[in-house]
């Protein structure tokens, strides 16, 4: 019997964006932070860190477009609870900038960092 170990190109270009899109995480470093809060400031929102009882470590106040994220929190905490608001929030891409634009794009193509954390490889910082 013989197996066949061909692959469609369909099947193949599949394959390979997924591998790509698991590759795409980036490092939790504070040039990292620094850069989603740019990405913030950017979309028109401000940035606090302040001590609160939240739940998820942030509250979103839409009407004012401010974010308040538990001071406590760690440099990956800070990171991933970014991370976690950002497809909440109303960002125009018109008024980002160009490698910003770049920037939200890839990360709005990550997959869900909940899944594995430990996944740090780099992306365009």
């Amino acid at each position: 019997m013989k197996i066949s170990t061909t692959i469609s190109a369909a099947n193949f270009l599949i394959l390979y964006i997924e591998t790509v899109k698991l590759l795409m995480s980036f490092k939790y470093t504070p040039n990292t932070l620094k850069k989603l809060e740019q990405l913030f400031e950017e979309a028109r929102y401000v940035i606090r860190y302040e001590k609160g009882n939240f739940n998820s470590g942030y509250c979103i106040l839409e009407e004012r477009r401010v974010v308040v994220i538990n001071k406590f929190l760690s440099i990956e905490g800070r990171i991933n609870a970014m991370i976690e608001i950002l497809p909440s929030i109303n960002v125009n891409e018109e008024e980002l900038s160009g490698e910003m634009l770049k920037w939200y794009k890839q990360l709005k193509e990550q997959p869900s960092l909940k899944n594995d954390p430990s996944v740090q490889t780099e992306m365009d910082l």
